[in-house]
């Protein structure tokens, strides 16, 4: 075997890796995606137990709950695609996105918009947040 052939089996790809930037845009998308569909998932299993999509006292566990898992898969796939502070960019995204659509858009969350707003600020947290990961990494330096 000559050395410019590939070992068998190495898993080496010559390719360019992705732009940061592309992988934090991707990541948030999917995550406003994961958040818009784990809200109409606990809004109609309210419908379906209370006959109601208004919650009640189940509501604020079931958003909390519904963050939590976005911030876990968020925080996974940065992790697996090597991006720096995968937890801490995911947990801030998922909570500016959520501060952000709580403060403004709390009237119009039940509109279809929702369906492109959502993952679009998500992924716009994304990247603000892993701005902000990098100050702090900076300034702790």
């Amino acid at each position: 075997m000559s050395d410019d052939e590939p070992e068998a089996g190495g898993g080496r790809f010559d390719a360019p890796p992705l732009p940061a930037v592309l992988i934090l845009a991707v990541i948030g998308l999917l995550a406003g995606f994961v958040t818009v569909a784990l809200v109409w998932l606990s809004e109609q299993g309210c419908d379906r137990v209370r006959d109601s999509p208004n919650c009640g006292a189940a509501g604020f566990p079931l958003l909390v709950l519904a963050v939590v898992i976005t911030t876990v898969l968020g925080a996974l796939a940065l992790s697996r695609l090597a991006m720096p502070h995968p937890k801490l960019v995911a947990f801030l995204g998922v909570g500016f996105m959520l501060l952000i659509v709580l403060a403004f858009l709390s009237s119009d969350l039940f509109s279809t918009w929702t369906l492109v707003i959502v993952p679009v600020l998500t992924a716009i947290t994304f990247l603000i947040a892993n701005l902000i990961a990098g100050r702090l990494e900076r300034a702790d330096a």
